[in-house]
């Protein structure tokens, strides 16, 4: 018996039951079902310019392929493992539904630039998606920040204790972090907008076909150069999840700061109970499953990344069926990030912030004891001798359980005779925050020019 499939006439059995299910990706490409109709119509607009195909077929087949896609959506159609992929379930259906003239929509075209072209738009539309969640976030980050100029909090370097900052240039630093995310979610965006279709299966076509109008309709720069590169570049895929992978380790850097903020230890955030879990043993217990979740999945999406780096790694020009492997990892670092995003920043916004625990953890660990050093600066004395005499000031301190504060005018003059009276002034928490005018710095002045920027700059994104 001959083999029944669309591409079976080489072929003198059907395949077995194994082979297609092995085979098949309709499973999971059958999400590409807006973008596979959207790129036919196209295609078919362009056969019909050309003259390749009669305008009256190129008006069955839009005809065929809009009933197509409202039987998907209304959950009619039933798309069956044996063709293998969403191109051929809509190609067969197409054909069902309208006869002969659904055979000539696959002239000049094979599945290996319809694939590439599907998974690009798709890749495409969801960048935007991801870049306005991100956008959210911002908002959500700047609105936080608004509220906390002046909350002072203990900064860290190495988990320990080191200057005073405020709760607002702390978020504003994941500010920094996500917006070079959107940067890089651009960059991805413009590099892969250019066309694949009309490469065929690798060489091109003996038609006629116009590249550019089919690019034009489909909202492309301009098509792919080279034919061979067309069907078998998989860049953006990667790029996209590198991307993506960034984005979800700085959710993860942010989320692991929650977690620690939320501890009795530090007791800096509540999360609403919205967004936290109780234990199913311990009564008192208020979980942050959310961030912890968010955190973990970061290392799912790197899985992906690394799934598709090694499925590309070794590959010959031009397609190979290894990069059907490219969609599982796509879609679902994806969705991840999607879903990610989304509830980290309701949490996220909906926390409470304790001022009160912030001030009293920064009044420890002599986070102002560079300030001591900087004062005796401007007295005349060089910076290294300054630190020396700080570092001897809070071994003292330590030694005789006090804070910088706390130490007399004589007991500072033990150690540099340039002390006066000022010096409480200069390392009073306030005074260390609010004197670090720098661009960048955490003082309100600083901040609040950056604030700024920061509404500028989420204004112009939402334009684009």
């Amino acid at each position: 018996m001959a083999n029944d499939k669309l591409w079976g006439g080489r072929f003198c059995v059907q395949t077995d039951n194994l082979t297609d299910d092995f085979n098949s990706s309709v499973r999971f490409d059958k999400r590409l079902y807006k973008q596979d109709i959207k790129g036919s119509v196209a295609h078919v607009k362009m056969l019909a310019k050309q003259g390749i195909i009669s305008n009256d077929d190129a008006l069955k087949i839009q005809d065929g392929l809009e009933k197509i896609l409202l039987e998907i959506e209304s959950g009619e159609f039933e798309f069956d493992i044996a063709l293998e992929d969403v191109h051929m379930n809509i190609e067969k259906r197409l054909i069902e539904l309208i006869g002969e003239a659904g055979k000539r929509l696959h002239s000049a075209r094979s599945r290996n630039d319809q694939v590439a072209l599907d998974t690009k738009m798709y890749t495409k539309e969801e960048i935007l998606n991801i870049k306005n969640l991100l956008l959210e976030l911002l908002e959500a980050i700047l609105a936080k920040a608004k509220e906390n100029i002046e909350t002072i909090m203990p900064g860290f370097t190495h988990m320990q204790k080191a200057q005073p900052v405020t709760f607002a240039h702390h978020l504003c630093a994941y500010f920094e972090m996500f917006k070079r995310d959107i940067s890089r979610l651009d960059d991805a965006h413009k590099r892969m907008n250019a066309s694949p279709l009309g490469a065929c299966a690798l060489a091109g076509t003996t038609y006629n076909i116009d590249r550019y109008y089919t690019s034009e309709l489909l909202g492309f720069d301009s098509p792919m150069l080279n034919s061979m590169d067309a069907v078998s570049d998989r860049d953006f895929v990667i790029e996209t999840i590198s991307c993506i992978s960034f984005v979800m380790m700085h959710l993860s850097r942010f989320c692991e700061e929650i977690i620690m903020w939320c501890s009795k230890e530090y007791d800096f955030i509540e999360l609403d109970d919205a967004y936290s879990t109780g234990s199913s043993i311990m009564p008192q217990k208020k979980n942050p499953d959310i961030a912890e979740l968010v955190r973990g999945k970061c290392g799912r999406v790197y899985g992906d990344l690394m799934s598709i780096l090694t499925v590309m790694k070794s590959l010959p020009l031009a397609y190979n069926k290894d990069m059907q492997e490219d969609k599982e990892p796509l879609f679902d670092s994806i969705d991840t990030v999607k879903m990610c995003l989304n509830i980290f920043t309701k949490m996220f916004l909906t926390s409470k912030v304790n001022k009160d625990n912030m001030y009293k953890s920064a009044k420890t660990g002599f986070l102002n004891a560079t300030d001591v050093a900087d004062y005796l600066v401007k007295k005349g004395l060089a910076f290294r001798d300054t630190h020396k005499i700080a570092g001897e000031l809070v071994y003292y301190c330590i030694e005789n359980s006090k804070c910088l504060e706390e130490l007399s005018l004589d007991e500072f003059k033990k150690f540099c005779e340039l002390f006066d009276e000022d010096i409480f002034e200069a390392i009073s928490l306030k005074t260390c925050v609010e004197k670090r005018t720098s661009t960048g710095a955490p003082s309100p002045c600083a901040m609040g020019e950056v604030i700024e920027t920061y509404e500028k700059y989420i204004l112009e994104q939402k334009k684009e």
